[in-house]
């Protein structure tokens, strides 16, 4: 998985500018089924609260939070 896209498309969901899946998926200069499959990977294996509103055709994430990519110690690390 391509931390740097996660972090990416993070940023534009917080900033709430992510338009529709296509007009992101040209920001990040990525498919759309690519960005289907990090979307997916963040909501399942991050947990990340993602939704899209159709009205306002962006994404946004449900209810308050952050994604943090951080060193826990001892070799490990921990995506909370």
């Amino acid at each position: 998985m391509d931390i740097a896209k996660i972090i990416q498309i993070n940023e534009i969901i917080k900033g709430g500018r992510s338009g529709t899946p296509k007009q992101l998926s040209e920001k990040l200069q990525i498919s759309e089924r690519m960005l289907y499959y990090i979307i997916n990977f963040m909501k399942e294996e991050l947990e990340a609260p993602i939704k899209y509103d159709r009205a306002k055709q962006r994404y946004y994430y449900e209810g308050e939070g952050q994604l943090n990519l951080k060193w826990q110690g001892k070799g490990s690390f921990r995506i909370s």
